[in-house]
């Protein structure tokens, strides 16, 4: 059971372990091994990574509306 789990993580985590996205019942060490061809290099890219997200005090931003309303 533990190893099983074991091989799913890894498919997961391991470029050529994934599930290639035209045809998912195809992993891409599978689809690279029937083309002859190899990976010499890759970049992975990650949802989200790069943006920097300003953390502010909701309770400055109000008072700061505030006053601006009042004068």
């Amino acid at each position: 059971m533990i190893e099983g789990r074991m091989r799913k993580y890894l498919s997961d985590i391991t470029l050529l372990g994934q599930s290639f996205v035209k045809n998912p019942d195809l992993t891409v060490e599978k689809l690279l091994k029937e083309n002859s061809a190899t990976v010499t290099s890759f970049i992975r890219l990650e949802v989200g990574a790069g943006i920097e997200i300003e953390e502010t005090n909701f309770a400055d931003e109000v008072a700061l509306a505030a006053k601006a309303v009042t004068g």
